[in-house]
């Protein structure tokens, strides 16, 4: 099983549904993690399964973080909003270090999501 975090800032979200729907038949075949907002938009728009946690500036991002610090995630989507200043910025921080740190593949744009979920695809299909 691959597991994959899919975070999105609130002006990124319609974005991150639209690729997860285009992407669906791989997501499908993946245990996914979200905050809580973007996980709730992608249940009912997408018809995902996911594991949310709590929204992103109540600690959510935090919470995937730790999933990711145990080895738990194994790729992340965090599309983030670089035009509108984050009142958790420093969680958002925390979060990309993380994956530097556990070198965690991480997009935080459609582009670089791309290229996950082609990888992630690829693992599915070994």
């Amino acid at each position: 099983m691959v597991n994959v975090a899919l975070i999105a800032h609130d002006k990124k979200k319609l974005d991150l549904a639209l690729f997860a729907k285009e992407w669906k038949d791989v997501f499908k075949n993946c245990k996914l993690y979200a905050t809580k907002t973007t996980g709730k938009i992608l249940k009912e728009k997408v018809g995902l399964e996911i594991q949310t946690f709590e929204s992103g500036p109540l600690g959510g991002d935090l919470q995937i973080g730790a999933l990711a610090v145990s080895g738990k995630i194994d790729f992340a989507i965090f599309l983030r909003d670089p035009l509108t200043a984050q009142p958790h910025e420093p969680d958002v921080s925390a979060v990309l270090r993380i994956c530097d740190v556990h070198n965690i593949p991480l997009a935080t744009n459609l582009a670089t999501a791309e290229a996950i979920v082609l990888e992630i695809q690829k693992k599915l299909n070994n």
